[in-house]
């Protein structure tokens, strides 16, 4: 079956909290849109089929669940050692093991600060658990409903039919891509995206039948608010009437709102924030992150009764306790329904003026990693939404449509219609949702058919040809409006000012159009990576090839378009004149291509880098340089640099260049200096200069090995340039370029002098090396460091500082937290021994530190492995060992994430000796709140400072 004899229009809501599937026949009509009963286990010994799906995940232990887990199909993924389960059983046992629940999936999978397709959930779980990444979670929901689909329709499989699949609005393009992944992954055919409040809003629309025009006869201005356990999106929609009376409306969508990821389960986790101290003992007492997952669990269900509205006066909020002390150690919580408005109704939609603006503190409700906003009330962010777009007074929409899960509270519908009727003046009229829970798979299956049914009329045979049935009884209208959001090319900065972008894709423009930005002209070299940073706006308008400065509010950073372009064959390289052309594809996507300046039928199509990006740019460069600024050597399309920069290249050139100069060893020897005299101090130099620097370095990369002084002097001065191995475009080509040295090793190995600076370099760059990498470089320093440590005296020396190889190995942030953990181990036996430096103590505490300098998150060695090495610092007399209390500082500091923090109990054992010991203040305040680091601590933490400009999240 091809897809043009598709049979079925398939709309697919895969949400935070539950997913659902709706369907109708595409000889049928939007009428007849009927939802899919979905099988899953309830029970050990009870399958159940619900309309709704909970996008939940229970990773088990080997043996738990028996046979049970491999119907009614086994999930995604799992397999006999790995067993697990999706749906409504995942959920209950979750709810009584949480640290094996997958949850909230598709918040991760929009998480830009972790990588996506990394195994990291549950987050916080323990080795013993068996983890996947946010996007085998979404796609292991796709696939049990695909799972469930084809047993019911097993003559016409979901992977022949036609599919929409939601996204929120707020979905940047990363997120977007992955979620089109996850559909891949899942065995679905090619899909559509739609925003999840326009499918919401097709539903109502076509729930009106034939009185729709009449029923928005009186409306101007429509307003989404769509609340569902994760996210919330906000959406305008301008009505005008159609050409007479009886003609359907003219249907656009104006502005959608940020990214905001705030929904059911910020009120989940402010109840249980609240509830903690009664449960866990007093007030500052913490929950272990498995007890406190649980209480979330209660709290959601709480929640649900307690804002009903036939709600009881309070309600009890258990836990239990393990083992032989379940009963024993059980704690009760009274939860009562005014404490629920209070800390729900007030706190999440408190009263507000149209003027106000979200504030900027963060603030209590930050857990699991997630990047919660500071600010947790709705009503403040859409203040500022209809302020940005929507205006005052008459401007203000007249009608909403409420659609989520949270709106099942009348408390919270009844709060939100009052604060738009008092901003506008006038009531609201509030659209009717009989089913929020799954109106957005409903109205994505009426898309898909109306998509349908549009491309039939359009391709109708000429008479006297069988056509398929032409009768709709309903037709939904099509809501215009095209991209939601202008996309930027971001350029470079100058000096003392922003950022500019360059517009690829102004706002509004319509699905399939394309964009050439025909005055402008980009030089592309073929065989070797390209990278173009991109950022978009949902405010105001734009004209394709504007220019305009990234500053002010409601810039969004997109990951970046990065690939390697293939060269023509038998070559390793070759340079290209392009043009960018840019479109909103017909899928729901940004699409960029590079177009061949002179063969326009020669593109390359440019994917969106989606697999992890924790580290950003602060001053972007422009690392495809417009073809009448073609890059020189070791300037890479840089528009402004120092101009100072060719002679500090000449000076690179007499020493390291191709003709064989008669430059003496001291001259080799004083290049730092040279350089710092014409350049000033080198903390100073900026990122692109730094990179400059360094890539005309690379291109005399094998001149460094005239002598020893030569190859000092070039691993000396690429390393500092490089630092730290990420930030800038075009860093991750740079370090794949410098990594083909490791093998070449030394070329005077001899010197001693020669092996420091070779760790020096490693240990520089190492944040911009992967797993594989680090891997490979800390077995060759451990096996360096065993050697050091066998040998006494001059002989110990043999391979360089034996403080710099601890502080390279301390580095290695990206391999398993275990091999760090025995590493430590190894060095805490060291110092047992009278001749170990006290830079080891320096080194543990980079190895056990709560927060990695320049690696995701997931890397972090857990709490219950970190003790130890807290306990050893404990140890020490910490006024004669600085290195050993800065180390507890980093091991013990406050990070917010209950999966990563050390104990309560703990960290005060840490506050008494460190205000006994007389440390300064801002350690001390490190353990009490969460703070960031200060330039001194970091820089200590790092071993170096960080390029100006340049910052690691």
């Amino acid at each position: 079956m091809t897809a043009s004899a598709a049979r079925y229009a398939i709309g697919i809501d895969l949400g935070t909290s539950h997913s659902a599937l709706a369907w109708a026949p595409l000889a049928g009509d939007a009428a007849h849109i009927a939802l899919l009963p979905i099988p899953q286990r309830a029970s050990p010994a009870e399958v159940q089929a619900d309309v709704l799906l909970p996008s939940a995940r229970y990773q088990a232990a080997a043996g738990e669940l028996g046979d049970a887990w491999r119907t009614p199909w086994p999930p995604l993924a799992a397999q006999d050692e790995a067993p697990a389960v999706v749906g409504r059983w995942a959920r209950a046992l979750g709810a009584a093991t949480p640290q094996r629940l997958v949850a909230s999936a598709k918040s991760w999978l929009s998480h830009a600060g972790v990588d996506r397709t990394a195994p990291i959930l549950p987050w916080g779980a323990g080795g013993e658990v068996e983890k996947i990444s946010p996007l085998q979670a979404c796609a292991s929901y796709l696939a049990h409903l695909r799972a469930a689909w084809d047993a019911a329709h097993p003559d016409a499989p979901l992977s022949q039919q036609t599919v929409v699949l939601t996204v929120p609005a707020s979905f940047d393009e990363g997120a977007r891509a992955l979620t089109l992944q996850a559909a891949e992954l899942a065995g679905l055919p090619p899909v559509q995206l739609l925003e999840e409040p326009k499918a919401a809003f097709l539903d109502w629309l076509n729930l009106q039948g034939s009185a729709l025009a009449r029923q928005l006869a009186d409306s101007r201005l429509v307003l989404v608010v769509d609340v569902g356990g994760g996210t919330t999106d906000l959406t305008l929609i301008r009505v005008q009437p159609g050409e007479d009376g009886a003609d359907l409306p003219i249907l656009t969508r104006t502005a959608v709102g940020e990214h905001l990821m705030l929904g059911g389960d910020n009120m989940d986790l402010a109840l249980a924030h609240r509830l903690e101290p009664q449960l866990a003992g007093g007030e500052g007492q913490r929950l272990p992150p498995a007890r406190f997952a649980e209480l979330v669990q209660r709290c959601r269900a709480a929640k649900e009764q307690l804002l009903a509205g036939d709600a009881p006066p309070a309600m009890p909020i258990t836990l239990l306790g393990a083992g032989s002390r379940l009963m024993a150690q059980a704690r009760t919580a009274q939860l009562t329904r005014e404490q629920v408005r209070e800390w729900v109704v007030e706190a999440f939609l408190p009263d507000a003026q149209l003027h106000d603006v979200p504030a900027r503190r963060q603030g209590a409700l930050r857990t699991l990693s997630l990047p919660y906003p500071p600010d947790a009330a709705i009503s403040r962010h859409l203040a500022q939404f209809l302020a940005l777009h929507a205006g005052g007074g008459d401007a203000l929409p007249d009608t909403v449509l409420l659609n989520g899960g949270v709106f099942h509270a009348h408390a919270l519908a009844s709060r939100l219609t009052a604060l738009l009727g008092r901003w506008r003046g006038a009531p609201v009229r509030v659209l009717h949702n009989p089913h929020p829970d799954w109106a957005v798979a409903r109205g994505a299956a009426a898309h898909a058919l109306a998509g349908h049914q549009a491309k039939f009329q359009s391709k109708r045979p000429s008479a006297g040809v069988d056509q398929a049935p032409t009768a709709i009884k309903s037709i939904v209208p099509r809501i215009g409006g095209g991209s939601a959001r202008s996309y930027w090319l971001v350029l470079p900065a100058r000096a003392g000012a922003a950022p500019q972008g360059l517009c690829l894709l102004p706002r509004g423009t319509e699905e399939g159009a394309r964009v050439v930005l025909a005055g402008r002209r980009f030089a592309l070299t073929l065989g070797q990576p390209v990278r173009f940073d991109l950022a978009a706006r949902s405010q105001g308008q734009a004209q394709a090839g504007q220019l305009a400065p990234l500053a002010g509010e409601g810039w969004t950073e997109l990951p970046p378009l990065a690939t390697v372009l293939p060269a023509p064959p038998g070559r390793a390289s070759a340079r290209v004149e392009v043009q960018l052309q840019a479109s909103m594809s017909e899928v729901g996507t940004l699409e960029v291509r590079c177009v061949a300046q002179d063969d326009s039928d020669q593109s390359w199509l440019l994917p969106f880098a989606v697999r992890g990006a924790a580290h950003r740019d602060v001053t972007p460069e422009n690392i495809a340089a417009g073809a009448d600024n073609t890059p020189t050597e070791g300037q890479k399309g840089l528009e402004s640099l120092d101009a100072r920069l060719p002679d500090a290249i000449a000076l690179l050139e007499r020493i390291f260049g191709q003709q064989a100069q008669d430059v003496p060893p001291r001259e080799v020897r004083q290049l730092r200096q040279s350089l710092q005299k014409l350049l000033g101090p080198r903390e100073d130099w900026p990122l692109p200069l730094l990179r400059a620097l360094f890539d005309a370095l690379l291109a005399r990369a094998r001149r460094r090995r005239r002598s020893p002084e030569h190859e000092r002097a070039w691993l000396n001065l690429a390393g500092w340039c490089l630092r730290p191995g990420l930030g800038a475009q075009l860093d991750a080509w740079r370090v794949a370029e410098v990594w083909q040295l490791y093998p070449q090793g030394l070329a005077h190995p001899q010197e001693a002098a020669n092996w420091t600076e070779w760790w020096v370099f490693w240990r520089r760059v190492a944040a911009g090396l992967d797993e594989a990498q680090q891997m490979q470089l800390l077995e060759d320093v451990a096996g360096c460091m065993q050697k050091a440590v066998q040998r006494s005296g001059s002989a110990r020396a043999r391979w360089g500082s034996y403080d710099d190889m601890l502080r390279l190995f301390a580095a290695m942030e990206a391999v398993p937290w275990q091999y760090r953990q025995e590493m430590g181990q190894w060095m805490l036996a060291r110092l047992a021994k009278p001749d170990e430096p006290q830079q080891t103590w320096w080194a543990i505490g980079r190895l056990a530190a709560r927060t990695a300098l320049a690696a995701n998150a997931h890397r972090v060695m857990p709490p219950e492995a970190a003790r130890e090495f807290l306990q050893a610092t404990l140890a020490q007399d910490w006024r004669r060992n600085e290195h050993a209390m800065f180390a507890a500082v980093q091991i013990a500091r406050m990070t917010g994430e209950r999966a990563l923090d050390l104990p309560q109990e703990l960290r005060a054992q840490v506050l008494d000796k460190l205000a006994a010991s007389g440390a300064p203040e801002r350690w001390m305040g490190q353990l009490r709140e969460v703070v960031e680091l200060d330039e001194q601590d970091r820089q200590r933490s790092l071993g170096d400072s960080l390029p100006p400009g340049l910052v690691l999240l």
